[in-house]
């Protein structure tokens, strides 16, 4: 038998976690390294955080699981809460960004069915968008690296460029939906949005009875110094799909709505075996306790002006390797004037840090949000090391 017991669909690294304190991860041998990736803007509260391990263990002893045939204590708890915080009315709990994208989608087009206009079931997205990786969320995206060999796709969608407004405005017709869009693409190379795109969408919503759904898997949960990333824009969506922070790296996500937009999510219309288990309820609430904690968010937003500033100061240092610095908070991209890809695996392999590439060379950097101004100063000590030694190797 040649293939691996783990199916080989990630190309693995070397790197080999079995521990984590902080911002920090630790390899079988005792490696340590700076961990500005948080697992892809999961560990927001980084590893081991003493209020998160406890909420945890204090719910595995107590009830781990139960149906959602029975009432949820903990789920109607926790979602309060996410109701009280933001612009949602209701909230259905997922167990990965994936499904929370794939209930917007079916909130959405349920929205226009319960309406009598089953006809409008198409959600206009945007280029270089990421919304996970079921055949839905696939078919949502119009990248070739996500959708090859796996046709036929899912109808119902249509794609416009990224931030280009009049584009999508005239992608409009009698069977639209509305607009799946993520206010900053992660994936994508940290492109946010402009305000006037967001703005459009929203008022295009408005005027031709749409609906606005918002991807913030990535961008939410604090990880731009706002609890989630449409309030920089002074909108609010219909629906929203958010996760990876949400659980503070316990698998979790949730799809919220207004009352309005949820109007079709009747009995028997959506369902999840483990969704809102009372475990993960335990670790959400817990993660949502330090999140709303009194300057929390400021100092995310602190954290994340001076990181920027660093980066930048760093870059004319080197400017043959280093572009330009993007994004919101502790969601930053630095794009580069090469391969992002390699440069990645080299301050990994070399440097001990811990990155993240995507699109446009751009690497991505999402630490935890209870960093400090030590930490920052590492990154970029490490940061610019890796590229004098990058760019040294490459010369020879």
């Amino acid at each position: 038998m040649s293939i691996t017991s783990l199916m080989p669909v990630y190309p693995r690294c070397g790197v080999r976690p079995v521990r984590g304190e902080g911002a920090y991860l630790i390899g079988e041998q005792g490696e340590r390294y700076l961990d500005f990736a948080s697992g892809i803007a999961v560990n927001c509260l980084g590893h081991g955080h003493p209020k998160l391990v406890k909420a945890i263990a204090d719910q595995a002893a107590t009830l781990m699981h139960v149906s959602n045939l029975y009432g949820s204590p903990q789920g109607e708890k926790f979602a309060q809460r996410l109701v009280d915080a933001t612009f949602a009315d209701t909230v259905f709990f997922t167990n990965s960004g994936a499904e929370a994208v794939e209930c917007a989608i079916k909130t959405a087009r349920r929205y226009h069915f319960a309406n009598g206009s089953p006809e409008r079931n198409t959600l206009i997205t945007f280029s270089m968008a990421f919304h996970g990786r079921t055949i839905g969320t696939i078919s949502a995206t119009n990248q070739d690296k996500l959708r090859d060999g796996f046709e036929p796709l899912l109808p119902g969608f249509r794609y416009a460029e990224f931030n280009d407004l009049d584009g999508a405005l005239a992608l409009i017709d009698e069977n639209t939906a509305g607009f799946l869009v993520e206010p900053i693409q992660g994936e994508g190379g940290i492109r946010p949005a402009t305000p006037e795109f967001l703005k459009g969408l929203r008022k295009a919503c408005d005027e031709h009875g749409l609906l606005l759904v918002l991807d913030e898997v990535q961008a939410g949960y604090g990880r731009t110094g706002k609890f989630f990333a449409h309030e920089l824009y002074g909108i609010t969506p219909d629906i929203m799909a958010a996760a990876k922070g949400i659980g503070g790296g316990f698998p979790l996500g949730a799809c919220l709505a207004t009352e309005k937009a949820a109007k079709g999510m009747v009995i028997g219309t959506h369902g999840s075996t483990y969704g809102g288990n009372p475990l993960a309820m335990a670790a959400g609430e817990a993660v949502l306790d330090v999140i709303l904690e009194d300057g929390f968010l400021d100092n995310v937003a602190k954290m994340g002006d001076r990181l920027r500033q660093a980066l930048e100061q760093m870059i004319p240092n080197h400017d043959h390797l280093f572009d330009s610095v993007r994004g919101h908070g502790l969601m930053l991209g630095l794009k580069l004037k090469s391969d992002s890809r390699r440069f990645v695996a080299h301050a990994r392999d070399n440097h001990g840090l811990l990155l993240v590439a995507a699109g446009e060379n751009v690497v991505r950097i999402l630490p935890p949000l209870t960093i400090d101004e030590s930490h920052i100063a590492e990154c970029v000590e490490r940061l610019s090391e890796a590229a004098r030694v990058y760019v040294a190797a490459s010369d020879e």
